[in-house]
């Protein structure tokens, strides 16, 4: 490990050095990894993570995002139970290293939250809640990384409402996704990463979008 590099935080009067977290050397290295190991990961590891993760912003500090904690390869059962159907389970060629993961968190939003913050709620064309719990998911996988965890994100493609169930969730709340975590196992690259597209700099629009 290389020396410490330092920052000065000018939040305080004091301007107290805090260490520099070197986040582009995490998103570089993080991965979607859809084959895990089996390797349990307990409670305390990820809820502390979890816990971490909820530092990410909410529109107005309504804080509406919450994770649920579902430990050790049995948690991770459970929510791809919850979350799939039994054929996919049964054909998807992703679906036994997905169900060896080490653990589980549901990310869920609350927008009865954000109704109580804000009075303008129906004209959003875009709801903050997503957005909010996406920060915090983000979050989560690149601690993920640290931690030396792999991990990926799995979307609320369908039964939201088993996934609801099998929580407990209060009336009101939504499903945003869910974040496997655990060991990788050895596996192939994923067809994704060769697919054709504009590379990350082209995505870099100054200014505005070229016309003609």
């Amino acid at each position: 490990m290389g020396p410490v590099r330092w920052a000065v935080s000018t939040r305080s009067p004091g301007r107290r050095k805090t260490p520099r977290v070197d986040v582009r050397d995490a998103l570089r290295r993080r991965r979607m990894t859809r084959a895990f190991d089996g390797t349990p990961v307990d409670e305390p590891t990820i809820a502390d993570l979890c816990e971490s993760a909820l530092r990410a912003p909410t529109a107005g500090n309504a804080r509406g995002v919450a994770t649920v904690v579902l430990a050790g390869t049995e948690g991770a059962r459970r929510y791809l139970e919850a979350a799939t159907d039994a054929a996919w389970r049964a054909t998807s060629p992703r679906a036994a290293g997905l169900l060896a993961a080490g653990g589980a968190v549901v990310v869920l939003c609350d927008p009865p939250a954000y109704a109580a913050r804000y009075a303008d709620l129906g004209a959003w064309p875009v709801p903050y809640w997503f957005g909010d719990a996406a920060f915090a998911t983000m979050s989560l996988l690149l601690l993920c990384e640290e931690a030396g965890l792999a991990a990926c994100f799995l979307g609320a493609f369908r039964r939201e409402r088993e996934v609801l169930s099998l929580v407990a969730a209060p009336e009101g709340l939504r499903v945003f996704g869910a974040v496997l975590l655990g060991g990788a196992a050895p596996g192939r690259r994923s067809a994704s990463l060769d697919r054709p597209g504009p590379t990350r700099a082209a995505r870099v629009i100054r200014g505005a979008f070229a016309t003609g």
